[in-house]
């Protein structure tokens, strides 16, 4: 299923998807199951697991209200992943046929058991670090053996360990939120470069969005001009006139989103590739909806171009910010494009 496909599911409280995934809701830290009687969410807050376990690994709660973790779909292989995860989990061994493991895994959630394990350890380890507060005792109780095994990880903290534990506390995030033919455009950076950029249709929103993504920092809006040349890029991108956006980021992801991401930078202006292509490219071809869960939890728009990946049949799938907003961007590339031809050639 796609994002759209799953979303869709859950607008509808359709029963028959219970098992089949799970979705989580960033505002909340709760995930639930796709028929839950909750009141929904907004899109941008909400992100699909394909198992309970994987949005639990993230730092999501089960819902007292639907159980979703008690939700059986009726396919064996996830119920293998499932089994496997709760084992990792609880710091036993795996049984079974190892290889039947590892390409159930790959399938379910595109990693293998031993990624899995490790994506783990660094989220106890994040949970422990804001239970804590200290970085020695989290680190152990996390299964670390020294400081520097967790140091060599902060890549998926974003940033150190110790402010991390603060929450992000000391950081300062810069914002502007700007009309354009899209709806409104949002950037913001800290000191290490662009941190999101969102497109919505009221500043509000966009702003409410970025509270949420970073509590406790200190997000002020930026009258300095700090963010107008970054700024003019993105605009100049949308008007067909930088075609590549190369901007400093200061972003957070597992090693499998920036793999997948740092592969989205290398597709051309005007082009698009499918999801499927773009997990063989990385070398894990059968990890294709992975691929496109690391493509909706893009945080930075336009800059690292989600928006050029479609489905195998040539439909559009899922975009975080609004497939009519995706439409119209490859639309607009490809009449750049069109227009930059020599006339001959067209």
């Amino acid at each position: 299923m796609s994002p759209t496909e799953r979303w869709q599911a859950v607008l509808a409280r359709d029963r028959r998807f219970d098992g089949a995934f799970v979705y989580a809701v960033r505002s909340t830290g709760i995930y639930c199951r796709p028929s839950c009687a909750s009141r929904r969410p907004r899109r941008t807050q909400v992100t699909f697991y394909p198992i309970p376990e994987a949005a639990e690994r993230e730092g999501y709660r089960a819902c007292r209200r639907c159980h979703p973790a008690d939700a059986n779909g009726g396919d064996p292989a996830v119920a293998l992943v499932r089994a496997a995860c709760q084992a990792i989990a609880a710091g036993q061994p795996t049984v079974g046929d190892r290889r039947r493991l590892a390409r159930a895994f790959k399938r379910v959630l595109g990693i293998t058991p031993k990624q899995y394990a490790a994506a783990r350890r660094i989220s106890r380890f994040k949970h422990e670090l804001k239970r804590r507060k200290h970085v020695s005792p989290a680190l152990y109780e996390a299964g670390y053996s020294s400081t520097s095994r967790v140091y060599e990880r902060t890549h998926e903290l974003g940033m150190t360990p110790a402010t991390y534990a603060r929450g992000g506390a000391g950081l300062g995030i810069a914002y502007v939120t700007i009309p354009t033919s899209l709806g409104r455009l949002l950037v913001a950076a800290s000191e290490r470069g662009v941190c999101r950029v969102a497109l919505g249709d009221t500043a509000p929103a966009l702003e409410a969005d970025l509270l949420a993504e970073f509590p406790a920092a200190r997000v002020v809006q930026d009258k300095s001009g700090k963010l107008h040349g970054w700024v003019t890029a993105i605009l100049a991108y949308l008007d067909g006139r930088e075609p590549d956006l190369d901007l400093p980021l200061d972003i957070r992801a597992t090693a499998f989103q920036r793999r997948v991401w740092q592969e989205l930078h290398k597709i051309p202006f005007g082009q698009t590739r499918t999801y499927a292509a773009v997990a063989r490219a990385i070398g894990r071809p059968t990890a294709t909806r992975a691929v496109a869960q690391a493509c909706a939890t893009n945080p930075v728009a336009l800059v690292i171009p989600c928006h050029r990946v479609v489905r195998e049949n040539g439909e559009l799938g899922g975009y975080r910010w609004g497939v009519a907003r995706k439409r119209s961007l490859l639309e607009k590339e490809n009449e750049d494009v069109q227009d930059n031809l020599p006339r001959a050639s067209r």
